[in-house]
C-alpha cells in the first residue's frame, strides 16, 4: 500500500491527505440538520457550491479553454449540479445517518463505471472489498433506523451514482496542461452552482432568513466542506486510482455515525462498532487493489495526437 511516487510522495500519504475530503463529507449531515433552515435542499446546495466556486476562481483567475468549457459543465453537474441537491434531500427526508447508507454502494459503482471506462477489470477481492464495505456501513447506519422515506432513498441513490460517474469521468479526462486541481474545483463549483441558481429559485421561492448559526453553517459548508474537501478530492484522484478514490467514500457515513456519537449525543451498540470496523477494514482493503488494468486508459491529449478530446466511448470498442 506505501510505494513511492515522483518526488518522494508515498501513496500512504496521498490517501491519507484524499481521505480527509470524505471525512469533511461526514459532517454534512450533522449541519444539515442542526443549523441549518427546514426542507431548502436546493437552497442549501447552492449556497454550498457557488460562493465556494467564485471564491476559488477569484483566486486562481483560470477559465477553461476549448472543449474544456463543455467537460467542466459535465463534471460540474455531476459532481456538484446534481450531487449536492440530491444529497440534501436525502439529508433532509431521511433519519440519522441513514442518508449515508447508500453511499456504501459507491466504490462498486466506481468500480463498474472503472471497467467501462477506464479499461481496469477488477480484481475479486476489489468486489468482495465493496460488499464488505457496503455491509459494514449498512450495519452503522441501518440500526433502528426505522421506516425509511422512498423519495429520500431514491435520491440518496442518484447522488451515489452521480458522484461515482464524476469520479471516474474526473480521473478519464485529467486536466488540461498547466491547469491545477484548485482552478479544475472552482470550475466545477461555479457550473454546478449555476445550474442550481435558477432551478432553487423556481422550486424554492426567495432566500430564507439565515439566523447566525445558519450564517455559520453555510460558511463552513462552503469553505471547508466543499471548496477545501473538494480541491483535497480532485487532486487526490488525479495520483490515486479511481478504484482507490472510491473506495475513500465509506469514510463519510463512518464519520457522520461518529459526529452523531460525539457531538449529538446519539449512541453506538457493539454492532455498530463492528460495523464501522468493517467498513474501515474494506476501505484499506480498497487501496490495496486497484483492479488489473485492461487497456491503458488514453488520456485528453494522446487520441490522434490532439489535446482535450471529449470522447465518451467505451476503450474496448475505440479502433
Amino acid at each position: 500500500m506505501t510505494t513511492s511516487r515522483p518526488g518522494g510522495t508515498t501513496t500512504t500519504a496521498v490517501v491519507a491527505v484524499t481521505a480527509l475530503a470524505p471525512v469533511s463529507w461526514g459532517t454534512t449531515y450533522a449541519v444539515t440538520t442542526e443549523f441549518l433552515p427546514p426542507d431548502r435542499p436546493l437552497f442549501t446546495a447552492l449556497m454550498r457550491a457557488l460562493p465556494a466556486g467564485l471564491a476559488l476562481l477569484a483566486l486562481t483567475r483560470v477559465l477553461p479553454r476549448g472543449v474544456w468549457w463543455a467537460k467542466a459543465a459535465v463534471l460540474g453537474t455531476l459532481n456538484i449540479g446534481a450531487f449536492f441537491p440530491l444529497l440534501f434531500v436525502a439529508a433532509y427526508r431521511l433519519p440519522g445517518g441513514t442518508a449515508a447508507v447508500v453511499g456504501s454502494a459507491g466504490p462498486l459503482f466506481v468500480v463498474g463505471l472503472s471497467a467501462l471506462l477506464l479499461g481496469q477489470r477488477p480484481a475479486p477481492r476489489t468486489l468482495i472489498a465493496g460488499l464488505v464495505a457496503a455491509c459494514g456501513v449498512s450495519l452503522v447506519v441501518l440500526k433502528g433506523a426505522g421506516a425509511l422515506d422512498t423519495v429520500g432513498v431514491l435520491a440518496a441513490v442518484a447522488s451515489t451514482v452521480a458522484m461515482a460517474t464524476g469520479t471516474v469521468l474526473t480521473k478519464r479526462w485529467g486536466r488540461p496542461e498547466g491547469v491545477g486541481p484548485l482552478a479544475l474545483t472552482g470550475w466545477q463549483l461555479t457550473a454546478g452552482g449555476l445550474l442550481l441558481a435558477p432551478v432553487a429559485l423556481l422550486a424554492e421561492g426567495a432566500p430564507p432568513a439565515l439566523d447566525a448559526p445558519a450564517v455559520g453553517g453555510y460558511l463552513y459548508l462552503a469553505l471547508a466542506n466543499t471548496a477545501v474537501a473538494y480541491w483535497l478530492w480532485f487532486r487526490g484522484i488525479g495520483r490515486l486510482t479511481a478504484t482507490q478514490a472510491g473506495f475513500l467514500g465509506p469514510l463519510s457515513p463512518l464519520t457522520a455515525a461518529v459526529v452523531g456519537w460525539v457531538a449529538l449525543g446519539q449512541s453506538l451498540t457493539a454492532v455498530q462498532v463492528a460495523g464501522m470496523a468493517l467498513a474501515f477494514g474494506a476501505t484499506v482493503a480498497g487501496q490495496v487493489g486497484g483492479g488489473r488494468r485492461m487497456r491503458r486508459p488514453f488520456s485528453s491529449t494522446e487520441k490522434n495526437g490532439r489535446k482535450d478530446s471529449m470522447d465518451l466511448t467505451v476503450p474496448a470498442l475505440r479502433r
